[in-house]
């Protein structure tokens, strides 16, 4: 049976078995690759500073902080491209609709005690920013929550890795998660942990109460990113 230590730079008690094994490790991670696990420091001991650390250094690509570990993101260069055209349609409606701002696939925040998460591309309201301002420029990880996050899944992106983001962002009051999937070209819009509407290929992103009025047609999202005419 595991015993719950806490581990330095965080509150949170994280379950540790002494005859763990790296595939238990993997395991708790939502079974990622082993390749995405970083080992400087070493997994469960890597403190918040870490976090701020490694990701000033840019040695690599943008780590997560999951359970006192630095976990590596997975996002290829077609993801990236695919995130970055969202994120310029996200930041074209909020040039006319001054609700908040957005974030990109570099963007760490600590969303909850112990977890450092960066979504491919979030929104945030002002209303839920202090004095409605962006956070101070020597803030590397603000402990902020995003209205509205998109993750744009990759191949090492695992089903129970997924689930267990969306578990964290809806404990830490994020709104809507949408995850946008290249292979299928379709989408799935989440508004609790397990309650989805997929959206087909020809469907449409909607921003609802959140963005009102923002609308994203998958099918022009992937024929822009595929240069189809």
């Amino acid at each position: 049976m595991a015993t719950a230590v806490t581990l330095p730079d965080s509150p949170r008690s994280v379950p540790i078995a002494p005859r763990w094994t790296v595939a238990d490790l993997l395991q708790q991670l939502g079974d990622i690759p082993a390749d995405r696990v970083r080992l400087d420091p070493p997994p469960g001991r890597a403190t918040f500073g870490d976090l701020i650390r490694v990701n000033e250094e840019r040695s690599g690509p943008t780590c997560e902080w999951v359970d006192n570990t630095l976990v590596e993101k997975a996002m290829g260069f077609h993801e990236s491209w695919l995130a970055m055209i969202i994120a310029g349609e996200l930041y074209a409606y909020l040039r006319t609709n001054d609700l908040g701002m957005c974030s990109g696939p570099d963007g760490v925040m600590k969303v909850l005690p112990g977890i450092g998460r960066a979504p491919d591309v979030a929104f945030i309201a002002w209303a839920n920013l202090p004095g409605g301002k962006p956070p101070p420029r020597d803030d590397k990880v603000p402990a902020i929550v995003p209205d509205l996050v998109i993750e744009v899944l990759s191949a090492s992106n695992t089903d129970r890795e997924m689930a267990r983001k969306r578990d964290e962002y809806f404990r830490a009051g994020v709104k809507r998660v949408w995850e946008i999937d290249p292979e299928s070209r379709s989408a799935n819009v989440f508004r609790g942990p397990d309650t989805v509407a997929p959206v087909p290929v020809d469907g449409t992103l909607d921003g609802e109460g959140i963005l009102p009025g923002f609308v994203l047609s998958l099918r022009e999202l992937f024929d822009r990113a595929d240069r189809r005419s």
